[in-house]
């Protein structure tokens, strides 16, 4: 992929000139999508994503990343429970998610940047491995009595800052994994895979907080990092072109100007970003919800995170099987049914109830997320494709922490029940105006 070199030209377009030499020349107006519904061979066979595994990088990836992020659902859960049981506040459970979240907000861009200028593998190699670092350093602290909710803190926003270059670095590898005609495939199953590891994860987390203890959980999350850097270590790539390396804050803004001069891409982020704020953020309530409103302990709220976690491997496994020509319209219907069962779901004062209830909320959360992503890395060039993923990134996961904070704290002050009912009417109320953004009828990838 390029990168842009030139200090003078407009931050709006990147000509030629601006990127390494190549045969064709771009064009200086902001192009058509990469894949087209009448280009890409659409197959809608029920087991197609499959088709994935048959490059063996990915299946390495895949791998590596589905260990690793069991270790990763363990220690949320378990992070979650004991921040909760150290201070008995939901503002607290929002505080430690807002520092989990927030450098994704701030740093992402950077991630974005260094995803599109250097060797990806390498920069997994070392992110990954810094988070191995955290979470054995959150152990150690947990299984000497030394933690205090201040250490959480603090190294949940190393794990964010962590995190702000990892998200953008990996999820542009996928491209470079399975090239353009798997590629929907193979982020519909990177989301399977997360939430694969998050309906095992989380319960397995509750019963192993009840028999072993919270500092083994955390001890499991580390170790569970070497999967992933092994399967890294094995991968192999063709070897890249050089890149020139343009001046970082430049390069920055072309991401941010390539975004907002693409119609379907500036709506995405619109439309994520506000469901994440708003609507995503219910999840670090949950450890309240559960002790508070449903009366249940660490058993009860990991399977809640199950329910979670099944409802979006479903949701997963649906966004394989959405035709390209409705994927347009996939995000606004997920947004207004997440909206809707996220509402029903802060009424419920019933434990079973508000475990179902929850299903169909995470599948239209994953569907809203999945069918963005999809939706901006067909659209996005080659060469702005980790900038645009940042700004995805940034979206998605860096809006959370706002959200958290500020439910947090009306949750503490107004009760966690109303807090997410007005999180789910936000979410209803984004739906809708993304609805009549398109209400000209440019439903179909590929229209402007």
């Amino acid at each position: 992929m390029s990168a842009e070199s030139s200090p003078n030209r407009a931050v709006e377009t990147v000509l030629p000139e601006d990127l390494e030499l190549t045969p064709q020349p771009q064009p200086v107006e902001v192009p058509p999508p990469e894949i087209l519904p009448a280009e890409a061979a659409e197959d809608r066979s029920a087991l197609a994503f499959l088709r994935v595994f048959r490059h063996r990088n990915y299946r390495l990836f895949f791998t590596g990343q589905l260990i690793s992020l069991m270790g990763t659902w363990i220690t949320n859960v378990t992070q979650g429970y004991l921040v909760y049981s150290l201070t008995h506040s939901p503002l607290m459970l929002g505080v430690v998610s807002f520092a989990g979240q927030v450098p994704v907000f701030f740093f992402s861009a950077f991630g974005g940047m260094i995803a599109d200028r250097f060797d990806r593998r390498r920069m997994l190699l070392l992110t990954q491995s810094l988070a191995c670092a955290e979470s054995a350093a959150l152990a150690i602290l947990t299984l000497t009595h030394l933690i205090q909710v201040w250490m959480v803190v603090c190294l949940a926003l190393f794990q964010g800052f962590v995190n702000a270059f990892d998200v953008p670095i990996r999820q542009a590898m996928t491209f470079q994994m399975v090239g353009r005609e798997d590629l929907r495939h193979a982020i519909s199953l990177n989301s399977m895979m997360f939430n694969l590891a998050r309906v095992i994860g989380p319960p397995m987390a509750g019963i192993l907080i009840a028999l072993v203890g919270i500092g083994i959980c955390f001890s499991l999350d580390a170790l569970s990092y070497l999967a992933v850097i092994t399967c890294l270590t094995m991968m192999l790539f063709k070897p890249q072109p050089l890149r020139r390396h343009a001046d970082p804050l430049r390069a920055i803004a072309q991401g941010f100007a390539y975004v907002w001069s693409t119609r379907e891409l500036r709506l995405s982020m619109f439309l994520i970003a506000f469901c994440s704020a708003f609507g995503a953020s219910y999840i670090p309530l949950l450890p309240a919800f559960a002790r508070d409103v449903l009366h249940q302990g660490s058993e009860g709220l990991g399977f809640l995170y199950g329910a979670v976690g099944a409802g979006a491997l479903m949701g997963a496994y649906a966004l394989a099987r959405v035709p390209d020509r409705h994927l347009l319209a996939t995000p606004v219907v997920a947004a207004f049914s997440f909206g809707l069962f996220l509402i029903a779901f802060s009424q419920s004062h019933i434990y079973w109830l508000s475990f179902l209830l929850l299903m169909p909320s995470a599948f239209s959360l994953m569907l809203l997320g999945g069918s963005t992503n999809s939706i901006i890395q067909l659209l996005s060039r080659d060469e702005m494709r980790g900038r645009v993923v940042a700004i995805y990134a940034m979206s998605f996961l860096g809006m959370m922490p706002w959200g958290s904070l500020t439910l947090g704290w009306i949750a503490e002050h107004a009760g966690i029940g109303v807090s997410v009912a007005i999180g789910g009417s936000i979410c209803l109320l984004a739906a809708l105006v993304a609805g009549y953004d398109r209400r000209a009828g440019n439903w179909r990838l590929g229209k402007a």
